[in-house]
């Protein structure tokens, strides 16, 4: 008897690769991030919560401070689910971060230079000889690469200071750095309350809001992930739906000032997108290709190659 249930759940397996595989999970690790608007309603919601009740899974929420440390779980698998920008998980998959690119939740304008209010630098060529906080492995810190590249400059030309996003901006505001290669909220925040100028800007060199899940999960649960991206579609729809509701909630989590969050949410994040398409494609290609010019990627890597094993755009969405 015990031989003929284990053939049949053998052969369930077999029929059904997921099913029996995704049983076994009891949580899902995903991150939340300041910088990743929909994360924020999808925890407040309990959106994930109530879509795996049923199926007895936990769901444990952990803070991404920037798509570096989300990157540094995921390598780890300390997390199943992470959000970062475009960029910064092209860079990872080229150094052997086992990701896959699944879900797009926002095109944001969320990184530029800064400077203090009364500083003398006003271009990227002023860098020169300066001290510029940044947070290695980040899309801000791409965005600092290639705007110095623009200039004819490296990150040799200047003088890296390695700290955290929010560190960075503290950083500055002290004086400790000439400048800083921010990201949002921190960087409307030292806008509004410091008077902090962004002198060097291109919406188009931010890379897209990208959601990354460790190839491992992808491969053997693909019917979690496809529900946990249904979720997150949910989340982006009511963010759309309601910014009055997301504002609140961005308000509630972050303590910032109102006219703070609607500098990032409304001047800077656009969340109509939520599939993986070309534009994404072109964006995060042009980067990679800009940082093996500038020496960050080897000139052997075969950045296309990369891009194309990094993202996974078959995972459907309630739309599809």
């Amino acid at each position: 008897m015990r031989k003929l249930a284990y053939l049949a759940l053998l052969a369930l397996a077999v029929i059904l690769p997921g099913a029996v595989q995704g049983a076994e999970v009891k949580e899902i690790r995903i991150d939340w991030a300041t910088y990743n608007p929909v994360s924020l309603v999808l925890k407040h919601k309990g959106l994930l919560e109530k879509e795996f009740a049923k199926d007895g899974i936990g769901i444990v929420w952990v803070q991404s401070a920037g798509s570096n440390k989300a990157l540094e779980f995921l390598n780890a698998g300390s997390i199943d689910f992470g959000s970062t920008a475009g960029s910064a998980a092209l860079v990872a998959r080229i150094n052997g971060n086992p990701i896959k690119s699944i879900y797009v939740y926002s095109r944001p304008e969320w990184t530029a230079l800064v400077t203090t209010k009364d500083s003398r630098i006003t271009t990227v060529a002023d860098l020169k000889g300066k001290r510029v906080a940044v947070t290695r492995g980040t899309d801000p810190h791409i965005f600092l690469v290639r705007a110095l590249l623009g200039a004819g400059l490296s990150e040799k030309d200047i003088t890296p200071v390695l700290l955290q996003h929010a560190d960075g901006k503290t950083a500055l505001v002290r004086g400790d750095v000439d400048a800083w290669a921010g990201l949002d909220p921190m960087m409307a925040q030292a806008e509004i309350e410091d008077g902090a100028r962004l002198f060097y800007r291109k919406a188009d060199a931010n890379t897209w809001g990208i959601l990354n899940v460790r190839e491992d999960f992808l491969k053997e649960h693909p019917d979690l992930v496809r529900r946990v991206l249904a979720a997150y579609e949910e989340a982006r729809k009511q963010s759309l739906a309601n910014y009055d509701e997301l504002k609140k909630t961005f308000v509630a989590v972050t303590k910032l000032p109102e006219n703070v969050v609607d500098k990032q949410l409304k001047e800077r994040t656009e969340l109509t997108h939520s599939r993986i398409g070309a534009p994404q494609r072109e964006s995060i290609l042009a980067a990679g290709l800009a940082l093996q010019e500038a020496g960050v990627i080897d000139a052997k890597a075969d950045v296309k190659a990369a891009l194309d094993s990094l993202i996974d755009d078959q995972v459907p969405l309630p739309t599809d």
